[in-house]
């Protein structure tokens, strides 16, 4: 690829072209089916996060898990909230950094996981599928939750390095984002830049003191560095 061609893939074709990635967590016939994304970071342009949308309606998942950042900036949460009032299925979400920091009216986020026939997890958990699934959720540390036995524990978190830190408690499953999978990943190296709160977990599959961890690249682009390469925007569809 010439650097002009990469130039073009990176601020043109990559940032919009959605991946739909497979992933099954045993050979034996799954019992759940859910999707996971994260970061989409929505500036005014609908058109990704519908994207988003309608591909998710269109998998059928049981639920879907949404791990922070929806926005940058409190004036666009009300159209981003009236997208994802679109879904289909139960939406399970946590705020990230710049949900925080925008000083948006979260409570909005909460009303449509709520429509959806989901929850909004600040610090929270809820049973699923009559108790085979405990989803958790963490806004900020220190965490306290209690998993299930017998369970399906599903952790949402937005810092990857959370995953470290849950004071010896284990899920069988962590999702996060945050990191965008630093968004130019090169070749045989990997990702150039990696956001605060990382520990080096960057992008995909990662064993961790709180147990097995998936790093979601995310939807959106971070601020005005609107650039992709080799890290397509994710949705996770995982069968377990």
């Amino acid at each position: 690829m010439t650097p002009l061609a990469g130039m073009a893939d990176a601020a043109v074709i990559e940032p919009s072209w959605l991946s739909v990635r497979t992933l099954r967590r045993s050979e034996a016939t799954p019992r759940h089916r859910f999707v996971h994304f994260t970061d989409v970071h929505y500036k005014g342009d609908p058109r990704p996060l519908r994207t988003v949308v309608q591909r998710i309606n269109q998998l059928k998942p049981d639920f879907a898990c949404f791990t922070g950042d929806l926005i940058e900036h409190a004036r666009d949460l009300p159209a981003a909230v009236e997208l994802l009032g679109e879904l289909k299925v139960p939406l399970y979400a946590v705020p990230g950094n710049h949900d925080l920091w925008s000083h948006a009216r979260l409570e909005l986020i909460e009303e449509v996981c709520v429509a959806t026939g989901g929850a909004w997890l600040a610090n929270r958990q809820v049973s699923l599928a009559d108790g085979a699934v405990e989803m958790i959720g963490i806004e900020r540390l220190p965490a306290r939750f209690q998993t299930r036995p017998g369970a399906f524990n599903l952790l949402l978190v937005h810092y990857p390095s959370w995953s470290r830190q849950l004071r010896g408690q284990q899920c069988d499953l962590i999702l996060a984002g945050h990191t965008h999978g630093g968004q130019v990943r090169v070749p045989f190296y990997g990702s150039l830049i990696t956001p605060s709160h990382t520990d080096g977990y960057d992008l995909g599959h990662f064993d961790t003191p709180g147990g097995p961890l998936y790093v979601n690249p995310g939807i959106g682009t971070l601020g005005n560095f609107e650039f992709r390469f080799n890290c397509r925007p994710e949705l996770t569809v995982f069968e377990v």
